[in-house]
């Protein structure tokens, strides 16, 4: 089962000039004017943020691929991995060597590697 689609829930509007762009980054505010268009859920001002779009409690928490994400640092954190259910991200402070020996690791016990880089191959 794979999680649904949102839309991008943005800010709209003539206070998006390009003078705010530079301040205000694109996320989330809610529409609280009086005539706001979007406030009143007009179907062409987009979609607001609702309870509808939540996903089911089994699928809360994974990776868009459909396995729970698992931080590895060294080749032995490997062994406690669930292949079936968990795919491993190696850490950022990782080098390239140990990298390498990871991935290689995990390719031979069918682990899934969400961030393999250059040294490896994307399942």
């Amino acid at each position: 089962m794979k999680k649904k689609k949102k839309p991008t829930f943005n800010v709209l509007g003539p206070s998006r000039g390009h003078a705010m762009k530079k301040r205000i980054k694109d996320r989330w505010r809610r529409p609280r004017g009086v005539g706001n268009k979007k406030r009143i859920r007009k179907k062409w001002a987009g979609a607001l943020p609702n309870i509808g779009y939540k996903n089911p409690d089994s699928l809360r928490g994974r990776h868009p691929s459909g396995y729970f994400e698992v931080l590895v640092y060294r080749v032995e954190d490997l062994e406690k991995v669930d292949p079936e259910k968990q795919a491993i991200r190696i850490a950022a402070r990782v080098g390239k060597k140990k990298r390498l020996e990871i991935v290689a690791k995990a390719k031979e016990l069918n682990i899934h590697v969400l961030n393999p880089g250059k040294g490896g191959e994307k399942e």
